[in-house]
């Protein structure tokens, strides 16, 4: 496994080895990220993992600087999965001068949701993704890239930039991975003490109960989403959203299609300082 940290050494690394299967995290690796990476492996001639805590798509309160950087478990978590290459830039490799040029996706996608409440969340993923994809793809013809459906919004997102731009690389979706008692597996677990893990298993568990309720049209769909978060807040979390969107656009569905269209309950919520989020496709 090859492990480098700039652009030219990564191209040099991918010359003549064939079409990227690549994987990008923010490291921190858990089994659900070792699971992209699997799923990637025979998606393309080499695999790439890129490992790069990206500034831009975090907000000025948010946990930029404590965010755990364990690279060298990393490391040794993808070498025993078969990884060919590890790109870990630092900063100023990847931005090496300030990132004036950005991507700003359809803001009727981005601005809600996560957009909404992280503002410029979304430009500061896909201006990454575009540079990433620019460094992995430039001089290859293009790929695959595997994302997580953790991230359901992320990779409706990044799917549209991927249309509009007519780039030669195909998005696919992961589904979850989760432990045992349904908590979504993600690198801010790691925040969450014994007790707050055996509490977040209730995000998951208000989506599945959310759906069945919007499914069933047991009630207007705005007022099924608002007992679903007082529900939750009652049991001590603080809650951004629950709601239930269409997969394709995330818009609200009209109430005569709850029965049968294909729908994704959304979440995001606060357990103590620790904000998680979650989703359910039905």
């Amino acid at each position: 496994m090859h492990i480098v940290h700039t652009i030219p050494e990564l191209r040099a690394a991918l010359a003549g080895r064939g079409r990227p299967a690549f994987v990008p995290t923010m490291g921190n690796l858990h089994a659900g990220h070792i699971a992209l990476v699997r799923q990637a492996k025979p998606l393309g001639d080499v695999q790439v993992t890129s490992i790069f805590v990206n500034r831009l798509q975090f907000l000025p309160h948010e946990d930029f600087d404590s965010y755990p950087r364990t690279l060298q478990a990393d490391c040794e978590q993808l070498q025993a999965v078969g990884c060919d290459i590890v790109f870990a830039p630092k900063e100023s490799d990847l931005y090496p001068q300030p990132q004036t040029f950005k991507v700003q996706p359809d803001p009727q996608l981005a601005d809600i949701l996560e957009g909404h409440f992280r503002p410029g969340f979304f430009t500061g993923v896909c201006t990454v993704v575009m540079k990433l994809f620019a460094a992995v793809f430039g001089t290859t013809g293009g790929g695959s890239a595997v994302f997580g459906k953790k991230d359901y919004q992320q990779l409706l997102v990044l799917r549209r930039m991927v249309e509009q731009f007519a780039l030669p690389i195909t998005i696919v979706g992961a589904e979850i991975e989760r432990a045992e008692g349904g908590l979504a597996l993600s690198s801010r677990n790691g925040y969450l003490s014994a007790e707050q893990r055996q509490q977040a298993q209730a995000l998951s568990r208000a989506l599945a109960a959310l759906a069945q309720a919007a499914r069933q049209g047991q009630a207007p769909l705005e007022q099924l989403e608002a007992q679903a978060s007082a529900a939750l807040n009652a049991q001590g979390w603080q809650t951004d959203y629950l709601t239930v969107r269409q997969r394709h656009n995330l818009l609200p569905p009209p109430q005569a299609d709850l029965a049968t269209a294909p729908l994704v309950a959304l979440g995001a919520a606060r357990l103590g300082s620790t904000r998680l989020i979650d989703n359910l496709e039905f």
